[in-house]
């Protein structure tokens, strides 16, 4: 079997050296090509190969081609204006195709298999130097948490790497062998994470690193994961082909149990975790690292070093974090007397557009149609931009501006505002604020409403935008990457996990049931302490009145709502309607407005969602390091691609 091919064996190498920021002895270290078994005979080897698990992290979540593959072509976000054919690949409505040259999870394969390959050698290697138990469950961790991304994506993945099964390979080869789904759950997934869950602290060893509480997170999720593989309602294939039975003998409904089991063990001993008071505080720049954030891919404005890329300009490849780019359309447009009155600057509602995918009209009117007593809208989109030449320092601009109706506006004012609501007053022009926006009488901001948002012109995500502190008085540095963390895992999901669990049979335990489980994140949604879009403090408590408008009886389509809400574009739907099987119900079709300014006339998109698609291809790079005939590549290859 092989691992990959022998480029990815160079990638691990560097890894473990470039990024392991924690000691300067290991940074000393001569690089090196390739990871041999003598690196991990010592501590510093050892300890440098476990600090790139945490640094691999950046190379999966942050940059964006991956990124999107997870929400493009969901029921949360279609191509936007600007976007290249690695967008409108992803849409499935015909404008581009999915293959295995163009489908971008090719960065997950690479990257997972580098660090499972280094994970190998580190559990492999480690308790002879003296390493303690506590420091190898992390790298069990890591290699389950990669198998877990790569077998929900691909379907079965090698386990032998070239050297045995679950063992670090130091001789690339050009032959591999897929496992089939459950033998990558029961022999690597479920004991590695349950091996962390008994072996990790209950605290953190340092801040962001693994712990028995995000062990028992991915282990739930594993199980609630595999046993809807098992149930399978809608009888998507699998690949390689097997029959759907556990090895272990147990059945679906017997996941679920155990999901919902590890779920509460992990909501009842939360160690430094918990929810935040209100849904603003999870996501606020100002907030990053609190207690709700489990797993983070961490970046840092005071070194370009440690941050893994440069302050001033991002690449717009890995490792930067440039996710929040591809949500935000091109703001610098909106003109004010014939001046950007919107300037591009590194703040959280901000940032450096790319227009490269947008929310549906269907996102902003039903997935998010309570705005008055929900605060996730106002906490995940910018919906008001506001006039911000003056930090420009630009002295050939005046002190006010001209806009809607003949107003002037001052820096601070509202410039655009996205409406909660249709309003059958607003007067549209193409050329009003150079974006085609609406005016409504009395009002200086333009405006648009949710019904008219097009492919060009759209709410902003709030929630991934940039934070700096090192801005001073001026735009900061609009162009670079985000400095921020990208959020991976979060403590609010136990409930969510347990809820759907419940949903499919779990038998409850303490009146915590599916409804009471949502209940807890629906309150919190219900209090506000800020309203982000208006720019004022908001103190209003809205629980009851989510509570009641919960339904008595929740499905699994309540429940993939409450997910949308909860972690809107955050890389989580995906892999939600793949588990789920509502991929087609849900994301069939979409609506959206052109991709020209003054565009408002809602067009219906129709995806074509085959049941093949339900796994993603292996990647062409693998393909072609491969030994082996055509017909050999065409059965490694996952059905249905080329």
């Amino acid at each position: 079997m092989k691992f990959i091919k022998s480029k990815i064996l160079i990638l691990t190498g560097c890894i473990a050296l470039s990024f392991a920021g924690c000691s300067d002895e290991i940074l000393e270290e001569q690089p090196r090509s390739v990871l041999e078994p003598g690196f991990f005979q010592t501590e510093k080897g050892v300890l440098g190969g476990l600090t790139s698990m945490y640094a691999h992290l950046r190379y999966i979540y942050g940059p964006a081609y991956y990124y999107n593959t997870l929400i493009t072509g969901t029921d949360e976000a279609t191509y936007a204006q600007s976007a290249d054919n690695n967008f409108k690949d992803m849409d499935m409505t015909g404008v581009g195709s999915i293959t295995s040259s163009s489908s971008r999870s090719d960065a997950l394969w690479g990257t997972a298999f580098s660090n499972i390959n280094t994970a190998n050698g580190v559990i492999e290697y480690a308790a002879a130097v003296g390493i303690s138990e506590q420091l190898i469950a992390e790298a069990k961790f890591f290699r389950a948490f990669d198998y877990f991304l790569l077998v929900q994506t691909f379907g079965g993945v090698p386990l032998d790497l070239g050297s045995g099964e679950l063992r670090f390979n130091v001789t690339p080869s050009r032959t591999s062998v897929r496992n089939t789904v459950p033998e990558v759950y029961t022999r690597c997934v479920f004991p590695d994470l349950l091996q962390a869950i008994e072996e990790l602290p209950a605290g953190e060893r340092v801040k962001g690193g693994v712990n028995k509480t995000v062990a028992r997170l991915y282990l739930s999720k594993a199980y609630l994961t595999y046993g809807w593989w098992l149930e399978n309602p809608n009888n998507i294939p699998t690949y390689p082909e097997t029959t759907r039975v556990d090895p272990d003998g147990h059945d679906a409904q017997w996941y679920y149990q155990q999901a919902y089991n590890v779920a509460l063990e992990g909501i009842d001993n939360p160690g430094p975790y918990s929810l935040q008071e209100t849904y603003y505080d999870v996501n606020l720049g100002l907030n990053d690292r609190n207690s709700e954030i489990m797993l983070y891919a961490d970046h840092t404005e005071k070194s370009e070093f440690f941050n893994g890329s440069s302050l001033s300009f991002g690449s717009g490849a890995a490792p930067d974090n440039f996710a929040g780019w591809m949500m935000t359309w091109n703001y610098t447009n909106i003109r004010s007397s014939g001046v950007s009155s919107v300037q591009r600057a590194a703040t959280q509602p901000l940032g450096r557009p790319w227009t490269r995918m947008c929310p549906t009209i269907g996102v902003i009117k039903n997935t998010f149609a309570d705005k008055t007593n929900d605060s996730r809208y106002d906490g995940t989109f910018t919906t008001t931009y506001r006039a911000n030449w003056d930090k420009a320092k630009n002295p050939d601009l005046p002190a006010t501006l001209i806009n809607a109706n003949g107003l002037s506006i001052s820096p601070g004012d509202a410039v655009l505002t996205f409406l909660n609501e249709d309003n059958p007053a607003v007067v549209y022009d193409a050329a009003t604020g150079g974006i085609g926006a609406g005016i409504l009488p009395g009002r200086a901001d333009y405006v648009i409403e949710p019904g008219v948002i097009s492919r060009i012109v759209y709410p902003g995500l709030w929630k991934l935008g940039p934070f700096r502190t090192d801005n001073g008085d001026g735009l900061g540095q609009p162009n670079a990457a985000s400095t921020r963390p990208f959020n991976i895992a979060k403590f609010s999901e136990f409930y969510f996990i347990a809820a759907e669990a419940a949903v499919k049979g779990a038998a409850t335990t303490g009146g915590r049931d599916a409804r009471s489980l949502i209940n807890v994140i629906r309150a919190r949604a219900g209090k506000w302490r800020f309203d982000n879009n208006g720019n004022v403090v908001k103190n209003e408590d809205n629980s009851a009145a989510m509570i009641a408008a919960t339904p008595a009886v929740i499905d699994i389509n309540y429940i993939l709502a409450e997910r949308s809400r909860e972690y809107y574009a955050e890389g989580y739907r995906w892999f939600d309607l793949v588990r789920t099987q509502k991929w087609e119900e849900l994301a069939g079709s979409y609506e959206i407005c052109g991709p020209t300014y003054g565009d408002h006339t809602p067009q219906t998109f129709t995806r074509t969602i085959e049941k093949h698609f339900y796994l993603r291809p292996i990647p062409i790079g693998q393909l072609d390091a491969m030994n082996g005939t055509p017909e050999d590549k065409a059965t490694y290859q996952n059905p249905g691609y080329l």
